[in-house]
């Protein structure tokens, strides 16, 4: 009589194995929050809000009631305040785990083995995961000094072309594509390629600035738009997300989502923030303020070598020309208690990419670059 195997015993070709689309993913590598030496720094590489959260959704978060029970799966009042706040239908919105989940899915609803994800060059690394981790093809677009090249994009759509991604304002170069361009990009792909427009950053924009990408979503059947609260809102622990589309898309979304992806406290913490507008603008006016401040410091710095790149978003990337290298501003950065994001895994080894922070850390920040520029000069 046969005997099974003893895990001693058993090969390396009796362990299960992973599809061969799923090797060739690079995991997604968060901004640090310490040094090597495993001491806390001064987190600037995440682009995290640096007021915090509103004081009415810590207090929420505080009360959110009992962990014991389950959420509510449809996350009904949450969607009806995000509704009422942007005037749109509630049912047409599906809640995910932080926007993250709804990237996923997105690819994984309508694109698999065969077919194609289209990004532009220096998009967010969770774009290339998302198309490897359902078997498709990840395609990239050449950039336009780093910003978004809609012909580019459109020359790259082939027959194979399932799902084109697209961050507005991008990461993590920050830069913005506007209502025209966006419009011409939608309106070059075919019906059946889902544009899923990104807008995890769009809060800071201003008014006036508005892409167009809502109302895409709401007149043509083939435009997603996500959000997420982990940014302006403060929320990134609670890891609260939201799209919006068509009905059939969000159908989809919600066939494949977790039944219950959105936790208790994230439902009431996210709800409550909504009702603090004026903790979202005073956010945004920091930001613009910092950001504007923080690129004239650079710009002073004359031939030193630093680029800061124009940026919508909440961060700068600098690009560096000079004596002083990215790596070089990094482990400097580091050393004097500051983490930033370097970014060579994503082709970008000449780049920081910099969280707008505080005031104070601002200047920190660009001082010590001057110093360093100096010394390497």
């Amino acid at each position: 009589m046969a005997h099974p195997q003893s895990p001693q015993e058993a090969s390396v070709s009796d362990a299960p194995r992973p599809k061969e689309w799923i090797l060739g993913i690079h995991a997604y590598v968060p901004g640090k929050s310490s040094g090597s030496d495993g001491q806390p720094l001064i987190k600037l590489s995440a682009n995290e809000n640096p007021l915090g959260a509103s004081p009415l959704a810590l207090a929420a978060r505080a009360e959110a009631g009992d962990p014991a029970r389950y959420p509510d799966p449809a996350s009904t009042a949450l969607r009806e305040g995000i509704a009422a706040l942007h005037g749109l239908d509630a049912a047409r919105i599906v809640m995910g785990t932080g926007s993250d989940e709804l990237l996923n899915l997105a690819a994984q609803a309508f694109a698999g083995p065969g077919d194609e994800v289209l990004y532009v060059r220096y998009g967010f690394s969770v774009y290339d995961i998302a198309a490897r981790r359902c078997g498709a093809v990840p395609v990239v677009a050449a950039d336009a000094d780093y910003g978004t090249d809609v012909d580019a994009l459109l020359g790259c759509v082939s027959a194979a072309t399932r799902v084109v991604f697209l961050a507005n304002p991008n990461n993590p170069t920050g830069s913005f594509l506007p209502r025209a361009e966006l419009a011409r990009l939608h309106a070059g792909l075919r019906p059946d390629i889902l544009l899923v427009i990104d807008h995890a950053y769009s809060e800071y924009l201003a008014p006036e600035q508005n892409d167009g990408a809502l109302a895409l979503a709401h007149s043509a059947a083939n435009v997603l738009v996500t959000f997420t609260f982990s940014k302006i809102y403060g929320l990134a622990g609670e890891r609260v997300g939201w799209a919006t589309g068509a009905p059939a898309l969000i159908d989809m979304l919600n066939r494949i989502r977790g039944p219950f992806n959105v936790s208790l406290s994230g439902q009431a913490t996210a709800l409550a923030a909504l009702q603090d507008q004026g903790f979202v603008a005073a956010s945004r006016d920091h930001n613009r303020a910092e950001r504007a401040r923080f690129v004239a410091a650079l710009a002073a710095m004359g031939n030193a070598g630093l680029r800061p790149l124009p940026s919508e978003a909440n961060f700068v990337l600098i690009e560096f020309n000079g004596a002083l290298t990215a790596e070089a501003a990094y482990l400097g950065l580091m050393e004097r208690g500051y983490i930033t994001r370097w970014l060579p895994g994503q082709g970008l080894p000449q780049c920081l990419r910099i969280t707008i922070g505080t005031a104070p850390q601002m200047d920190a920040i660009a001082d010590i670059l001057r110093a360093m520029a100096g010394q390497a000069g």
